[in-house]
């Protein structure tokens, strides 16, 4: 087993230099400001830097739009150079009171609700709402509000937009969606009949795609000024950065701003050309983001087999002293029970709630309360060990009870101590036992690390809805990630089969697992 060992180590020492690691940026250095890169034409994800743009956090990619040029002067004006920390939408307010970014600029708006979280700059930008529909649908000849009645309409959660579709009459409200590009994708596929927009976001799919039309109506939704306001997002004790913000916004004039979210439409990222067919647009979004898919694929794999390693061990750790006698001293004998409550605890909460749950709380709650700034690579790696050390804890504890107790009484015999018994006796056993449990635990790994997006993890599915929001074609993008999802689960479920080939002494009738 030596040589598996050598060559796991050598594995996970080559992704962790190729793929880990994300760079931090010293704080006098640069202004690090959290958006989606993902909201053309206010912010989008791009894979060079020009016209412009700037380098986003962790990654080889960079970031432009309107958003980005205000962050920009914002910056300049603060003697510092910009830094764009891509985040989801409902990770900004976290990231920003949690201390990852400095500022929001993100296209929010300045609702009452978030005036209760964060401070806000003056707006930077003024927004109209509009409803983007399919070209060829049912409703591209709208014209007023009532011509909706009765259609799906939707909008991104967290936002002034969604509750702008109670003005409808007799709409049927869809199920807020997280970002634009869900939308779109809802959209073109007609899961939904329309959706609140904003108009520079509404050109945006209309340049992207032929498919899509936007409404602007003649009597429009009712809306107030603190909804329609774009301004930059800020810390409530952060004060002179806002009065800052505010006097470097002063010298921007409202001409000027205009003028340049008319040059951002027309630099935005367009995919308006359609190929001959589903799978020849599958393979050109293969072959010119590649790069992407690689770099995410690896950190998928990075996170997924350092947790689940890790979480192997502590599950042997912990299922180890679960199953130890219990001290003859009264006072270990109460430590022991302590501990052993302890553990417990900790395997129904990790057992009992959601990983995606367990990101948020680690990873922004941690900064929140205790001041301490993981790295997100880093932070997913030990929230998928954590996680997997709770039922690997189980999965083990489980293979040492199924070792005969003859055994136990037999080294008992023999004078061996507790865990001498387990390191030499049942361990070596109880491995051969989990193997089949502990490759399927690795498995779903894999798949899970898909929900660390949220806290703007860099794996496969993140990688994945980047380049779909930069290409607009997010069926074939999908089918992509599906497809390399499906051969990384494949290859592992095969190689695992293999070990149990070669750990099997015994001639155990397998069927079709060979």
């Amino acid at each position: 087993m030596n040589h598996i060992k050598k060559i796991s180590f050598s594995l996970i020492l080559a992704l962790a230099i190729l793929f880990g690691g994300l760079s931090r940026a010293k704080a006098d250095q640069y202004l690090r400001v959290g958006m989606e890169a993902a909201y053309a034409p206010f912010n989008w994800t791009q894979n060079d830097d020009s016209n412009g743009a700037v380098p986003i956090e962790g990654s080889q990619q960079y970031a432009n739009g309107y958003d980005v040029q205000i962050g920009k002067k914002i910056a300049k004006g603060m003697g510092k150079k910009l830094l764009v920390v891509k985040t989801k939408w409902d990770g900004l307010l976290p990231a920003l009171t949690s201390k990852k970014i400095d500022l929001i600029i993100a296209g929010m708006s300045p609702t009452e609700e978030r005036k209760k979280e964060i401070n806000f700059s003056n707006s930077y930008y003024t927004s109209e709402p509009v409803l983007v529909v399919k070209s060829d649908g049912k409703y591209a000849s709208a014209t007023k509000l009532s011509d909706f009645k009765g259609a799906k309409v939707t909008a991104q959660q967290g936002v002034y937009l969604y509750g702008l579709i109670d003005q409808i009459s007799g709409v049927k409200k869809q199920t807020a969606m997280g970002d634009f590009s869900q939308m779109r994708q809802a959209l073109s596929s007609g899961v939904i009949d329309a959706y609140v927009s904003e108009r520079p976001e509404a050109k945006t799919a209309m340049a992207s795609s032929k498919d899509f039309k936007m409404i602007s109506l003649k009597q429009s939704f009712k809306t107030s000024p603190s909804d329609t306001a774009l301004s930059v997002g800020l810390r409530k004790d952060d004060t002179a950065t806002q009065e800052k913000v505010n006097q470097i916004l002063a010298t921007i004039p409202e001409k000027e701003r205009l003028k340049l979210m008319d040059k951002m439409i027309t630099e935005q990222p367009s995919n308006s050309k359609k190929n001959a067919g589903f799978l020849s647009q599958a393979w050109t979004i293969l072959k010119n983001n590649w790069h992407q898919f690689l770099r995410g694929t690896g950190i998928t794999l990075l996170i997924s087999i350092v947790g689940t390693l890790v979480g192997l061990v502590i599950g042997l750790l912990i299922s180890v002293y679960r199953t130890a006698p219990q001290a003859g001293n009264k006072a270990l004998a109460l430590l022991q029970k302590v501990f052993g409550w302890i553990l417990n605890v900790y395997i129904e909460i990790f057992r009992g709630t959601p990983m995606i749950v367990q990101a948020m709380v680690i990873y922004y709650g941690t900064a929140q309360a205790f001041g301490v700034n993981l790295d997100r690579t880093w932070a997913a790696i030990f929230i998928v060990s954590i996680n997997t050390g709770a039922y690997m804890s189980e999965i083990v504890r489980g293979g040492i009870y199924a070792v005969d107790k003859g055994q136990f009484e037999a080294a008992t015999a023999l004078g061996f101590s507790h865990n001498q018994t387990m390191r030499k006796i049942v361990l070596p056993q109880v491995v051969r036992n989990i193997l089949p449990a502990t490759g399927n635990e690795f498995v779903i790994n894999i798949k899970d690390t898909s929900v660390l997006n949220v806290i703007s993890v860099v794996e496969l599915y993140f990688s994945g809805n980047t380049v779909a929001t930069q290409t607009y074609k997010y069926f074939q993008t999908f089918l992509i990630i599906a497809v390399i999802y499906f051969i990384l689960t494949f290859t592992v479920t095969r190689i695992l089969r293999y070990l149990e080939r070669r750990l099997d002494q015994d001639n155990y009738t397998q069927g079709g697992a060979h």
